[in-house]
């Protein structure tokens, strides 16, 4: 058995209680571990207290927010405020929004914390519940949003007349709360999977301070649960909303080939003229949301391919923590990205959120005359967004 001078450190508060560490029955581990103080053993067995990348990702953390702060709640604020936004589509994303606020608002400081410091976990379980349910719920909400807003949208393009019946306000308002309480239903599994952690004690010593907030029950249920979230929470959804674009394409496509052949024989050319202008809103408002549904596969891939990923490695090396560190802060970017990216492709994509957007940023005394004038042209852009 190797020999260890637990004298040698001098600041190692099991060894100046082990008056001689040779003559103890322990193995070489044993040994060694007795000779690291309180923080060396920590460090050893949870990793640095503080993430190395700390100030990098905090800056670009901070920038996301910033953004995806201001964006989400001048979202929230055209829709509330201007009866003309106030439309099913845009109800959806009302509802993206909020989600998004949840996680910049509440999700991104905890996990700022947690990079500054790793260990312990202050909240207790009730907060580690919490972080948990929120991250679960979100998920969910917003590819559940993301896919109800492609529906409504294949309904409008592909099925104009049915529309009319279940496009309503009250229909949407519906069908959004049905999404929150059923994302919330599906992120107690994993809520109840999480608690918080310590070290077992060891040497005589207890370790209060590394508490961390983790996985309590049988791996085994994780991995099943994380295998089944990814395919019916992400693979399922964005495979459904590719279909229904590709539809939605496919019309668009037909109407716009057809449509001026019409316009050329029938004498009716105002109605006809009138189809291709609802021809040519249909294209714009798709356009727009099949680019935030690119943007939002993109964002979340990442997150569901690190969860899937990492939930399947049983003994932790350092390897493993150093790299896994790295993919961690790569996923949690574009987590968060996606949080901040819709009003970014609002402004840029829909001239009506552009319009608003200053209308409520500048607070111009001209408010009054410059509603009306999208009031007025609602009429033709009924249902744009």
């Amino acid at each position: 058995m190797d020999q260890y001078n637990c004298s040698a450190n001098a600041g190692s508060t099991w060894c100046l209680e082990a008056k001689n560490c040779k003559e103890r029955n322990m193995s070489a581990e044993d040994l060694e571990d007795l000779c690291l103080s309180r923080t060396e053993y920590l460090e050893k067995y949870l990793g640095p207290r503080r993430s190395s990348l700390f100030l990098p990702v905090c800056v670009t953390y901070l920038s996301i927010f910033v953004v995806g702060a201001v964006g989400n709640v001048l979202t929230c604020t055209v829709i509330a405020r201007y009866k003309v936004m106030r439309t099913p589509t845009n109800y959806y994303l009302f509802s993206l929004a909020v989600s998004d606020l949840l996680v910049l608002l509440l999700g991104m400081p905890l996990e700022l914390y947690e990079l500054w410091s790793n260990y312990p976990f202050l909240l207790g379980a009730g907060g580690c519940y919490f972080k948990t349910f929120l991250f679960e719920t979100v998920c969910f909400a917003s590819v559940l949003n993301v896919t109800a807003l492609s529906g409504e949208r294949y309904m409008a393009v592909v099925h104009p007349l049915q529309v009319r019946y279940m496009a309503t306000r009250a229909h949407a308002k519906r069908t959004i709360l049905t999404l929150w309480a059923l994302s919330m239903l599906c992120a107690i599994p994993n809520t109840s999977l999480h608690g918080v952690l310590f070290l077992p004690p060891r040497f005589g010593q207890q370790f209060p301070e590394s508490a961390i907030c983790g996985l309590v029950r049988p791996t085994w249920i994780y991995n099943l649960l994380v295998q089944v979230t990814a395919l019916v929470f992400f693979l399922l959804p964005m495979l459904t909303i590719s279909v229904l674009y590709l539809l939605i394409g496919l019309r668009l496509y037909r109407e716009r080939v057809l449509v001026p052949q019409v316009v050329e024989i029938n004498i009716e050319a105002v109605c006809s003229h009138q189809n291709y202008l609802k021809s040519g809103r249909h294209r714009q408002v798709t356009k727009m949301l099949c680019v935030l549904v690119m943007v939002f596969g993109i964002c979340w891939a990442p997150f569901h391919i690190d969860r899937v990923m990492w939930s399947y490695i049983d003994h932790w090396t350092i390897q493993h923590h150093q790299v896994f560190e790295y993919v961690h802060l790569i996923s949690g970017v574009f987590f968060y990205l996606s949080s901040a990216v819709n009003p970014i492709l609002y402004n840029l994509m829909s001239t009506r959120f552009r319009e608003m957007f200053k209308e409520v940023a500048c607070q111009r005394v001209t408010r009054r005359y410059s509603v009306t004038q999208l009031t007025s042209r609602s009429t033709i852009c009924e249902k744009a967004v």
